[in-house]
């Protein structure tokens, strides 16, 4: 009995390294690949590309100090803010173009709709017609 709890304790343990290893190539792939694209460096960056938990970052030495040193290498200095004209002009601008585009996305999805309706109705009379003429319902069965 004490052979068999011995051989699932190890299986386990080894199921758990393995995983844990996983977990660190994927929190190392995804540092690479945040650093490739250009990216900020931060834990939760690497926490969402690489699909692992904050706490499994924070609680592997090595990782949590290559983040915390990739974090403050990579900060940038902070762009000159823009006056608070042109940032205002810009959201207006953004906000008329988006609301323009909601309108044409609207009549688009009614005309569509229209147009379909249109069809089912072509289609119905289609059938009645056939029917009228006599075609067999197995010949109106086929045509669906």
């Amino acid at each position: 009995m004490t052979d068999a709890r011995t051989k699932r304790a190890q299986t386990l343990n080894a199921a758990a390294k393995a995983k844990s290893q996983a977990k660190t190539k994927a929190a190392e792939q995804a540092l690479r690949t945040l650093i490739k694209r250009g990216e900020t460096i931060t834990f939760q960056a690497v926490q969402r590309e690489a699909g692992v938990s904050h706490a499994f970052l924070y609680n592997h030495p090595d990782l949590s100090g290559r983040i915390e040193r990739l974090r403050s290498q990579a900060r940038p200095f902070p762009a000159p803010a823009a006056p608070a004209d042109a940032e205002s002009t810009l959201v207006l601008t953004l906000t008329n173009r988006i609301t323009r585009l909601k309108k044409q996305h609207r009549e688009e999805v009614q005309a569509l709709q229209n147009a379909l309706e249109q069809a089912h109705g072509e289609n119905l009379n289609l059938r009645r017609e056939l029917a009228r003429r006599g075609l067999p319902r197995a010949a109106l069965a086929e045509t669906e």
